[in-house]
């Protein structure tokens, strides 16, 4: 791929979410669809996000300790664990697992529905794909990572602080008082607003990408793998945006 391409499908990109987003007013005739596919996304998803968390719970617990040893007492492990989850590990991993499960989906259903012609007929019965398939789908998204981020923080928050109990022996008191009197509410809405850009990075490449859908299933396969690859290089740039801009690190 060369430059000009590169730059042709970046405008390409810009313009369908611009249209999508002009689809806006027209939600409420497809807040069917939007909650089916909110079902999609979260519902769907709950037992991938809860195990994917305990075990980063477990594992922050497990690095906290190791790394601060003979720094800082024991009793803070829920200071570290709790900012690192909140601002950083929740967001971030619910972000790249869903682009590997809903992103994956999303585009081999719609490359399915390009190749196979779907989307042909529906434009010649006067149905907009964009209103019909893709809002439907990225307004989800939006709604759908920030709520599956809250319960990725709650998971893995509680399995670190079971491994912290009964590994370290960190009371409950000092293990939620600590993370109390360090909490800033900025460590909890700046995840949030990472996770809404998120749901948006992954539903609409994975729309895009599958709508670009050409020859056959090799096509289809090609654009699962191309959502996946190109969702997860953007919410790894988007993270490090996000975060300069939120927590100082550009002035």
């Amino acid at each position: 791929m060369n430059s000009l391409n590169f730059i042709n499908i970046i405008g390409q990109f810009v313009l369908f979410i611009a249209i999508v987003f002009g689809h806006i007013p027209r939600i409420k005739k497809r807040l069917h669809e939007i909650i089916k596919q909110m079902k999609r996304i979260g519902y769907d998803s709950l037992l991938l996000i809860a195990v994917t968390s305990a075990f980063t719970g477990l594992v922050t617990s497990v690095q906290a300790s190791y790394q601060t040893s003979g720094y800082i007492p024991t009793s803070l492990i829920g200071v570290l664990v709790g900012k690192s989850t909140m601002i950083e590990l929740a967001p971030v991993l619910t972000g790249l697992v869903l682009a590997g499960k809903v992103g994956a989906s999303i585009a081999a259903e719609i490359g399915t529905m390009r190749v196979s012609e779907q989307l042909d007929a529906l434009e010649t019965m006067a149905i907009d794909p964009v209103d019909y398939i893709y809002m439907p789908r990225i307004i989800a998204g939006i709604f759908m990572f920030p709520l599956l981020t809250i319960i990725s923080n709650f998971i893995g928050i509680i399995s670190a602080f079971f491994l912290s109990t009964f590994k370290y022996g960190v009371s409950s008191y000092s293990f939620f008082s600590n993370m109390r009197d360090y909490f800033l509410p900025s460590d909890l809405w700046g995840g949030l607003v990472k996770s809404v850009f998120f749901g948006l990075i992954v539903t609409a490449v994975a729309c895009f990408a599958g709508s670009k859908a050409k020859g056959g299933a090799e096509g289809v396969g090609r654009v699962a793998t191309q959502t996946v690859v190109y969702s997860s290089i953007l919410i790894l740039i988007m993270d490090f945006i996000v975060a300069s801009l939120l927590f100082g690190g550009i002035k």
